[in-house]
C-alpha cells in the first residue's frame, strides 16, 4: 500500500501526475493548453502542465504563457485530486481562482473526474 497523498510533496504530486496522464492520455485527447498551478501554503509552488497530442509534461516555475490559471491552497488542491472538492464548488467558495480560460478550468475538472486518483498513490 503506497503512502497517503497528504505525505507526497508538491514535487512528487506533479511527477505523479505526468506519469499517470502519460500512462493514460485518453482524457486528455484533444486538449492543447499549458494550465499554471499557483499553489499557497507551506510546501506549495507554481507548476505548469503542458498538454498536447496525448501527451503531459510538468515543468515547475513559469516556463511557457498559461492558457489558464489555477491558484489554491496545498490542502485544496490535494482535496481536489482525490475527489474530496468539488472544483465548481471550491470556486464558488473562493477556495479556487481561475485567470484565463474558464472553460479550460472546467475541462481539467472533467478530466480529473476520470481519474480514480487512489488507484494510482
Amino acid at each position: 500500500m503506497g503512502k497517503d497523498l497528504k505525505d507526497y510533496t508538491l514535487d512528487e504530486i506533479f511527477q505523479k501526475v505526468e506519469e499517470v496522464l502519460n500512462k493514460e492520455p485518453g482524457p486528455t485527447q484533444g486538449i492543447q493548453a499549458v494550465y499554471q498551478y499557483e499553489i499557497s501554503g507551506e510546501g506549495g509552488g507554481t507548476y505548469q502542465l503542458h498538454l498536447s497530442d496525448g501527451k503531459a509534461k510538468v515543468e515547475k516555475g513559469e516556463a511557457a504563457n498559461a492558457d489558464c490559471t489555477l491558484q489554491m491552497s496545498l490542502d485544496d488542491f490535494r482535496d481536489l485530486l482525490l475527489g474530496n472538492l468539488n472544483g465548481t464548488a471550491a470556486f464558488m467558495a473562493g477556495k479556487l481562482k481561475v485567470k484565463g480560460n474558464l472553460g479550460l478550468a472546467m475541462k481539467m475538472e472533467n478530466v480529473l473526474r476520470q481519474y480514480d486518483v487512489k488507484q494510482y498513490i
